[in-house]
């Protein structure tokens, strides 16, 4: 059975709690047994000066009036006894008459002297003393407890704010920054490459994420600068050479050349369309449609031989023109990777979001597909073919701008499985 996980912060509290409970338990020992040997050595000290008195004035035969001494008394304890008739001297408690005392016994003769002196009132002081004790320590536990757990929270909150840092930045929200929070565990923006100037390792953390943040921000906008720049100058001579190709006598060379330039032109779009993407200037023209009929019209424009299957159609709120380059590449890259028969599935559960399913036979998207999502310039998978990469990169990021939930997976009896969840209309009545 698994264990539980327990926080940083209450494992931090109940650290210093134990410690605290330790340490007071250490002390509590220390303190009770000197005060406990300074007040039982007075009371024995206290009774052997009866002792000496009682038997000067026993040898003397001396009245003992005002000394509480008893001869061979039945209530001495038997080790004491024990010990004066082996002709020693000794003090220890016991009780006399139902009452607790300090016996004090040494050999008198053929008899043995013994004094008592009252016990009760120390024995009680000592109780009382551990009492207090008991409560200063409960007190002061429960005190470091609190200030423990006020630091651990501190602490722990400024660690759970960095962490929710990181994971916007891993999500790609390459603006968040942990150095302008405003304290209340929210992930705060700053500038990049900005931090908070600590005196701790938490603020150390932060100022690292921060920096690490601000580099990879300013490396991935030169890179995106870079794309868009390329693919907006050859955007102008493509056209012009695909222009002039026109001008080519008709044959086979011809065919060729216009075949390499137009899937040159069709890359330098898709460079274009992600630059777009990446920069967030991307905005969605969102109206109603039935989702059956508008997800046939964007298979129909692949040219493709794929099935479409509609279990139940609805109507959804979206933008006909990326939901088509969603759907056309996700069926292009289908037809391109994988094996037919290719199929796509449209469906809207009552209970359910409404969906749209692109599946083939081939052998499936790669693992590292499936555990970082598609990366463009990346499509080495065996079995699958190769390519640019940018057909599903673009069907993720027109997918984020509509809303929809884009996911990958791999059938279980074969083949990959492209699922997009669309948010229902808002008259649907569900």
């Amino acid at each position: 059975m698994r264990r539980p996980a327990v926080s940083l912060r209450w494992k931090i509290a109940l650290t210093v709690t134990a410690v605290c409970c330790a340490v007071a338990a250490v002390l509590g020992v220390l303190v009770h047994n000197a005060v406990a040997h300074q007040t039982v050595g007075q009371v024995r000290k206290e009774a052997r000066t009866d002792l000496d008195t009682a038997l000067v004035l026993f040898e003397y035969g001396t009245s003992r009036e005002g000394i509480n001494s008893v001869i061979d008394p039945p209530e001495l304890p038997l080790r004491l006894s024990k010990l004066a008739h082996g002709g020693d001297r000794g003090s220890m408690v016991g009780t006399y008459r139902g009452r607790s005392v300090m016996w004090a016994a040494a050999p008198a003769g053929d008899h043995i002297m013994a004094v008592w002196s009252p016990y009760g009132s120390t024995r009680h002081s000592l109780e009382d003393f551990d009492t207090a004790i008991l409560g200063s320590a409960v007190l002061a536990a429960a005190a470091v407890a609190l200030a423990g757990l006020f630091v651990a929270h501190r602490i722990s909150r400024r660690l759970g704010t960095t962490a929710a840092v990181a994971r916007r930045i891993t999500a790609g929200d390459l603006d968040a920054r942990v150095g302008n929070g405003d304290g209340d565990g929210t992930p705060g923006r700053g500038t990049p490459g900005g931090g908070r100037a600590g005196h701790d390792e938490v603020a150390a953390v932060a100022a690292a994420l921060d920096s690490v943040a601000g580099s990879l921000q300013s490396r991935l906008q030169a890179e995106q600068r870079f794309t868009a720049d390329v693919a907006h100058e050859l955007r102008t001579p493509l056209t012009g050479i695909l222009a002039s190709a026109e001008l080519l006598p008709e044959g086979r060379p011809k065919e060729m050349i216009n075949d390499r330039l137009r899937a040159l032109h069709r890359l330098t779009e898709d460079l274009l369309e992600i630059s777009r993407l990446d920069s967030g200037a991307e905005h969605a023209d969102l109206e109603a449609y039935a989702l059956g009929p508008l997800v046939e019209r964007s298979v129909q424009a692949t040219r493709s031989d794929t099935e479409v299957r509609i279990i139940t159609d609805t109507v959804v709120e979206t933008d006909r023109r990326r939901l088509d380059r969603i759907v056309g590449n996700l069926v292009i890259n289908a037809h391109r990777h994988g094996r037919p028969p290719v199929q796509v599935t449209v469906d809207a559960p009552p209970d359910g979001l409404p969906t749209v399913e692109v599946r083939d036979r081939g052998p499936g998207y790669p693992e590292a597909l499936l555990r970082h999502g598609p990366q463009r310039f990346r499509t080495d998978a065996p079995g699958r073919g190769k390519g640019h990469g940018l057909g599903l990169t673009i069907a993720v990021g027109q997918a984020a701008v509509l809303g929809i939930d884009l996911r990958f997976s791999n059938a279980p009896d074969g083949g990959a499985r492209a699922k997009l969840q669309l948010p229902r209309y808002p008259e649907d009545g569900h």
